[in-house]
C-alpha cells in the first residue's frame, strides 16, 4: 500500500489506554480512510470468525475467503458500499432496518439494487414495505421460491413446469448422475451434470453397439453367454489346477498319491459332521488325479464342487462338446479361448453408471431432443444471472450498513472495548466466579499460542473449559481476572459462563497464569504469604508428631503381643508368676529445672525485646505512633505493591489477541482504573438491611489474639515498673 500520498482530510485522534487512536466520527471519515496511515490502525488482521458479528457479514468481507479479514478487503468493503448509499453518515448508526431511500440511484448499480430490493419484497409478499431486514435478505429459500429461473444454473422440477417427458429425465438425471441444490432450496441440475449423463448414455450405448456388430463372436453361447462367463470364471482356478496336477502326476508317477489328496487330511474331519466342513472341503482338488487325466463332468467330482460343475457342464461343454461326460486338458483351453472375445468386450465397458436404465430407455433418451430442452432451460435460467446476483448483493447491502461501522470500531479502533459499558466483538460474553463477574471472556482458538504469547500481557488469566446446557456444544473460553483478590482460585473449580446471547455454560477451571489484580491483593499478599508458610509448617510439624506418635503406638502393640505369646509359652511350661516390672526412673528434679529455667529465660527475652519495643513506641509523641505503624506496614508490603502496580500499568491484552488469529498493531493497554470495570465485585444492593448476628458464628475463646493482647500488656506494665525505677531489665548479652 502506498503511504506517500497524503489526502487533505482532518483526523481527530484521542488518547485511548496510552494510545492515540483515530476517531471515526462521520461518514466523511469512513470515506477517506484510505488515505489514513494503516500504522495509526490499531489492528491490521483480525479471526472472520468467533467474533460477537454476525459471521455471514464477516464471510462477505472475508473476500478471498482465507479465514482473516485484512485492511484491503475493510477498505473493499467501504468503497463498495459508499458508492452504492447515498450519506455514508447513515452506515454510523448501525442500525437493523434498511430503507430503500438510502440506495444511490444515480448509479447503474444503485438502480439495479433497488429494482433487487423490491423484488425481494414482493417475492417475500411484502410489496408495500419501505425497506428490508437481514432476516428478510438471508431468507434465498423463500426468496426464490416462487420463480421460475434464479440465475444459479440450476433447473428443478418447478422450472421443467407439466412436460411429463422432460420431469421423468430431469429425475433421471438426478439419480444417475447426482444433482445439486437451487437457491430455492429444491434439488436440481446443472449444465454440467447433464452433460455427464448424457455422455454416459453415449458411452453404454456404444459400448452395447460392439457386440451387437460381431455376435457369433462375441456372444459365442447366445444369450446365455454372460450366465456361461460368469460361471466359467467360478470355476477357472479351480480346473486350472486339476489340469496342472495332472500334468505334474504323469511327470512323476510316485506325486500322484500326494497331488490327490494326503490321508491325514480326511482323517483330520473324519469324526466331524462334515456338513459342517464344507469350506475345508472346498480346498481337496476337484477330482481324482490321474497323468494326464480328463476331468470328469458327472461323477467323481468334489462335493463342494458338483453344483458348480453341473451348471458348468449344462451351460458350456453340453453346447461345445455335446454327450460327453468328461473333457481333457485340450478342450478346456478351448473352453477359455472361447470367452476371448466376451471377455475383452466386458472389460471395455463404459457408462456402467447409466446401465440399470436399459437399452432400451438410454437409446430412447439419446434419439430425441431432450437434452437440448434441458440445456435451453439452463441458458435461460443462466439469462438472469446479473438479476439474481443483485438480489444476493442486496443481502450484502443490508449487512455492511448494519455491521461494517461495527467491525471498524473493533478494528481501526477499540473504541467499543474502551467505552463504558461497551462491549468489543472480541468479547464472547461474562463469567461468574468467586463473587465476581469477569467481562473481558475471549474465545481460546489455540492453546498453544495462547501460552506461548498470553504470559506476556501481565494479566491474571483463567482458561475455562465450557459446555452449553442447551446444545451440548463445547469451548475454552480465557478470561481476565482484574480486580480483586485470587486466594480461592484453583484448577478445577467451577463457574458459570454467560454468552452475549444470554445463553449460560458450564465452565471449569483447566489452566491459570498468575500476575497481580489489585494494589490492595498485592498489599496483603506478604501476610497471606506468611500465613500459609506458617500453617504449612505447623501442618508439617503436627504430621510429623502425628506419625510418631502413631508408630510408636504400634511399637508398642507389636512388643506387647510378642510379650504375651511369651508369657503363654512359659506359663505352658512352669506355672511361676512373671517377675515385677521395674520401677520407673526416680523424678529427675535438676534435669526439669534446667527446662524450666530455659523455658523462663526465653520468656523473659521475650518479655525485654516486647518491653524495650514498646518502651520506644511510648516515647513518641501521640502523632507520630500511627505514622511508626504504618511504616512498619510499608515496609514489608511496599515491595509486593510497587511490583504490582509497575505490572498493572502495563497490563496490555494484544498478546491474547494475537494469539487468538488477530495482528495487533497497538497495545491494548488495561490500567488500574479500567481494569476495575472489567472485574465487577459483589456489592450489596443500595440501603440494603443486614442482620450481623450470624447464629452459625464459632463462639469460641480467640486464644492466640489473647496471648499477643497479654504480652503487650506485660510488655507494657514491664516498661511502667522500669519507668519508675522498680526493676531493672538489663538485656543479655
Amino acid at each position: 500500500m502506498d503511504n506517500t500520498k497524503r489526502g487533505s482530510h482532518v483526523w481527530s485522534f484521542s488518547t485511548i489506554g496510552g494510545v492515540k487512536r483515530v476517531n471515526l466520527e462521520s461518514g466523511s471519515d469512513l470515506v477517506h480512510l484510505h488515505e489514513l496511515d494503516p500504522k495509526l490502525w490499531t489492528a491490521l488482521s483480525c479471526p472472520a470468525s468467533d467474533l460477537e458479528i454476525d459471521r455471514k457479514t464477516l464471510e462477505l468481507i472475508d473476500t478471498d475467503s482465507d479465514g482473516q479479514i485484512r485492511v484491503p478487503e475493510i477498505l473493499g468493503a467501504i468503497d463498495w458500499i459508499v458508492s452504492v448509499i447515498n450519506n455514508p453518515d447513515d452506515l454510523l448508526k448501525q442500525a437493523s432496518e434498511f430503507p430503500l431511500s438510502a440506495i444511490n440511484t444515480h448509479t447503474e448499480q444503485g438502480r439495479q439494487l433497488l429494482d433487487s430490493a423490491r423484488t425481494i419484497l414482493k417475492n417475500l409478499g411484502k410489496e408495500s414495505a419501505t425497506s428490508l431486514f437481514v432476516e428478510d435478505t438471508s431468507d434465498t429459500t423463500r426468496i426464490f421460491a416462487g420463480t421460475l429461473f434464479n440465475g444459479d444454473g440450476i433447473i428443478t422440477e418447478d422450472t421443467v413446469g407439466g412436460n411429463e417427458e422432460l420431469s421423468m429425465l430431469l429425475a433421471e438425471v438426478m439419480v444417475y448422475a447426482g444433482s445439486a441444490v437451487d437457491r430455492n432450496g429444491k434439488a436440481g441440475v446443472t449444465q454440467e451434470i447433464v452433460q455427464l449423463f448424457f455422455d454416459e448414455c453415449e458411452k453404454y450405448a456404444a459400448w452395447y453397439a460392439k457386440q451387437e456388430a460381431a455376435p457369433e463372436v462375441i456372444l459365442p453361447l447366445d444369450d446365455s453367454t454372460d450366465a456361461a462367463y460368469s460361471n466359467y470364471l467360478q470355476v477357472k482356478a479351480k480346473i486350472d489346477d486339476f489340469f496342472l496336477r495332472c500334468r505334474l502326476a504323469a511327470f512323476d508317477h510316485q506325486s500322484t498319491e500326494t497331488l490327490n489328496l494326503q490321508v491325514a487330511r480326511v482323517e483330520s474331519i473324519a469324526d466331524k459332521d462334515l456338513s459342517d466342513c464344507i469350506s475345508e472341503i472346498a480346498g481337496y482338488p476337484i477330482a481324482k488325479v490321474r497323468a494326464n487325466g480328463s476331468l470328469p463332468l458327472a461323477t467323481g467330482i468334489n462335493p463342494a464342487w458338483e453344483a458348480h460343475i453341473a451348471v458348468f457342464k449344462r451351460l458350456v461343454t453340453d453346447r461345445l462338446f455335446s454327450g460327453k461326460d468328461s473333457i481333457t486338458e485340450e478342450e478346456w483351453i478351448k473352453v477359455s479361448q472361447t470367452f476371448a472375445a466376451f471377455a475383452q468386450w466386458k472389460s471395455e465397458k463404459e457408462g456402467a453408471s447409466v446401465e440399470l436404465l436399459g437399452l432400451t430407455r438410454i437409446r430412447e433418451i439419446l434419439a430425441g431432443s431432450m437434452k437440448d430442452q434441458l440445456t435451453a432451460l439452463i441458458a435461460s435460467d443462466m439469462a438472469v444471472e446479473s438479476e439474481a446476483n443483485n438480489i444476493i448483493l442486496v443481502d450484502k447491502l443490508v449487512r455492511y450498513h448494519r455491521d461494517l461501522f461495527t467491525l471498524l470500531k473493533n478494528f481501526v479502533t477499540f473504541f467499543d472495548f474502551y467505552t463504558p459499558g461497551g462491549k468489543a466483538v472480541f468479547q464472547a460474553g461474562t463469567l461468574y466466579i468467586d463473587q465476581r463477574s469477569c467481562d473481558l471472556c475471549i474465545r481460546v482458538r489455540d492453546m498453544a499460542r495462547q501460552g506461548a504469547l498470553a504470559q506476556y500481557g501481565g494479566m491474571y488469566l483463567i482458561y475455562c473449559e465450557c459446555t452449553s446446557k442447551a446444545t451440548n456444544e463445547k469451548m475454552t473460553i480465557v478470561a481476565a481476572l482484574t480486580n480483586g483478590d485470587v486466594d480461592d482460585l484453583v484448577i478445577g473449580r467451577n463457574a458459570i459462563f454467560y454468552d452475549r446471547q444470554g445463553l449460560d455454560w458450564d465452565a471449569t477451571i483447566v489452566k491459570i497464569m498468575e500476575n497481580p489484580t489489585s494494589i490492595k491483593q498485592a498489599f496483603f499478599a506478604p501476610y497471606r504469604k506468611l500465613s500459609n508458610l506458617i500453617e504449612t509448617q505447623v501442618h508439617k510439624a503436627a504430621s510429623a508428631a502425628n506419625e510418631k506418635i502413631a508408630a510408636k503406638m504400634n511399637e508398642n502393640v507389636v512388643a506387647a503381643s510378642a510379650k504375651g505369646e511369651e508369657l503363654k509359652t512359659t506359663n505352658d511350661v512352669s506355672q511361676a508368676p512373671p517377675p515385677p516390672p521395674p520401677p520407673p526412673p526416680p523424678f529427675d528434679v535438676a534435669k526439669f529445672a534446667g527446662i524450666f529455667a530455659a523455658i523462663g529465660l526465653a520468656i523473659g527475652a521475650l518479655g525485654t525485646v516486647l518491653a524495650a519495643a514498646i518502651g520506644g513506641f511510648m516515647k513518641l509523641t501521640w502523632w507520630k505512633m500511627p505514622l511508626v505503624i504504618m511504616g512498619i506496614l510499608l515496609i514489608i508490603s511496599a515491595p509486593s505493591m510497587i511490583l504490582a502496580y509497575l505490572k498493572l500499568r502495563k497490563r496490555n491484552l494484544a498478546p491474547i489477541l494475537d494469539a487468538n488469529g488477530w495482528a495487533i498493531n497497538a497495545r491494548v493497554k488495561i490500567n488500574i482504573q479500567f481494569g476495575r470495570t472489567l472485574t465487577q465485585l459483589a456489592a450489596l444492593p443500595k440501603d440494603a438491611k443486614v442482620n450481623l448476628n450470624d447464629p452459625f458464628t464459632k463462639k469460641s475463646f480467640p486464644i492466640i489474639p489473647a496471648l499477643l493482647i497479654l504480652l503487650i500488656i506485660v510488655g507494657g506494665i514491664l516498661y511502667l515498673l522500669q519507668k519508675q525505677g522498680l526493676i531493672h531489665i538489663h538485656m543479655p548479652m
